[in-house]
């Protein structure tokens, strides 16, 4: 079974709504008769994203449809060949399974490659002692910065939509959460400008990314240099997320806010190898930038964790300073999808931009089907299609009206999504 017959929209709207109510209905009386009850700022989050796609598809695939799973930013492309190549290869000394440290020959080796890596990629020198960090995952150091830096007073200014751990980190940590709406008509650029006065000064941290996880968005050298400018006006740091640095189309070059001269002064900068070099499941990030903050998440960081497996540490060393052609190559196969769905879906008469960064695709939601929240279009999707999206409220408030897919699919898959979608389109009113 492929996916369900498509019906009317009207009683498709009373269906999903219904089973979201019923949702939304037995998790308040789930957490009514816990014995335990949860953080208050636990509370504060909204129900995570990915935890309400995974029941969809369950359900669905419970029901025998053949779920296109467009919803997560999880990469289906196999890692480099000479990274799997070192992990065998080091599985054999002792050593590396004992726990990492410091000043471990690995770890410093790791250290030198990332400012390598840096200095060959941007013309960017990094001090590979004092201004690199590797991390757990960017996503995990970035909710640890958050707790290193804000008190309970401190406001965390955060783009709106974005990716979730940029406003669900300043909550964990008992931050302010200052949303600055951002809106296609200003290519989904923050307007700092507009911030009121007494916001910024009690305003400690600015969150970017940029190319933008959810809306695709890219922005220009000048962007960071006015950026760098009013951060330092203002003394405000700046946590750049650059998980997609590779994936800019046309021959664009997305820039690195270091690239800015001065910015090292009030900037850090977070990488992931999950995205570029197809190791998501690894779990290894790095942080460059300024060293008293790199420090402080350090400090954090020991508190929390014993490092990265040192297995992950060679291999990650491999990807940054090895052969870069399988990072070429994974990016003209996201732009080749890119194309293929986008055109798809314009040739079916839902109307999307092209997107310019990342291996998203941002899509208002059609005016035909304007009653469904983005929850549940997506929900509509799923049980219509069997098409996964995520729904744009995942990111933030101001992505309502919106859903994103995700092309973590081959070819074949992504025509064929385009095909069930129509359909969902088509459904008489």
């Amino acid at each position: 079974m492929t996916a369900r017959r498509p019906r009317g929209i009207s009683a498709s709207i009373k269906r999903v709504q219904a089973q979201l109510r019923q949702r939304q209905q037995r998790e308040r009386q789930r957490n009514a008769h816990r014995l335990f009850q949860e953080a208050t700022r636990l509370k504060r989050l909204p129900l995570y994203l990915f935890a309400i796609l995974d029941d969809l598809k369950a359900q669905a695939r419970a029901q025998g449809i053949d779920v296109i799973d467009l919803g997560m930013g999880n990469p289906d492309l196999p890692p480099p060949p000479h990274v799997i190549t070192e992990l065998h290869r080091r599985a054999d000394d002792p050593v590396n399974h004992h726990y990492s440290r410091p000043d471990g020959v690995v770890e410093r080796k790791l250290r030198d490659a990332i400012a390598a890596w840096y200095r060959r990629k941007f013309r960017v020198t990094l001090d590979p002692r004092t201004e690199t960090l590797p991390l757990l995952g960017s996503k995990e150091g970035i909710s640890h910065l958050t707790l290193a830096f804000l008190n309970h007073d401190d406001i965390a200014l955060v783009p709106n939509p974005t990716y979730p751990v940029h406003f669900n980190g300043v909550v964990m940590a008992g931050g302010v959460l200052h949303n600055i709406p951002i809106h296609a008509d200003q290519g989904y650029l923050p307007d700092l400008k507009a911030i009121r006065p007494e916001i910024l000064r009690r305003a400690k941290m600015l969150f970017l990314s940029y190319p933008h996880n959810p809306t695709a968005a890219v922005a220009n050298l000048k962007f960071f240099q006015d950026t760098v400018r009013w951060a330092k006006r203002h003394r405000i740091m700046v946590v750049h997320d650059f998980a997609y640095s590779d994936f800019v189309y046309e021959g664009a070059k997305a820039p690195s806010i270091m690239q800015v001269p001065g910015a090292k002064e009030i900037a850090v900068e977070f990488h992931t190898l999950s995205k570029s070099y197809c190791m998501p499941g690894w779990r290894f990030g790095f942080a460059v930038g300024n060293p008293d903050v790199l420090a402080s998440l350090a400090k954090t960081k020991s508190y929390i964790d014993f490092g990265i497996f040192r297995l992950v540490q060679w291999g990650a060393i491999q990807a940054l300073t090895g052969p870069q052609g399988h990072v070429t190559t994974v990016v003209k196969e996201y732009g080749r999808r890119r194309k293929l769905f986008v055109e798809g879906l314009q040739r079916i008469g839902w109307d999307i931009p092209m997107p310019k960064g990342t291996f998203y695709v941002w899509a208002k939601i059609p005016q035909k089907f304007s009653a469904f929240t983005s929850l549940e279009f997506a929900t509509l999707l799923m049980q219509e299609a069997g098409v996964v999206a995520a729904p744009g409220t995942g990111f933030g408030e101001h992505g309502e009206g919106f859903v994103r897919f995700a092309l973590v699919e081959p070819e074949a898959r992504l025509k064929e999504a385009v095909t069930r979608i129509e359909r969902v389109l088509r459904m008489e009113s």
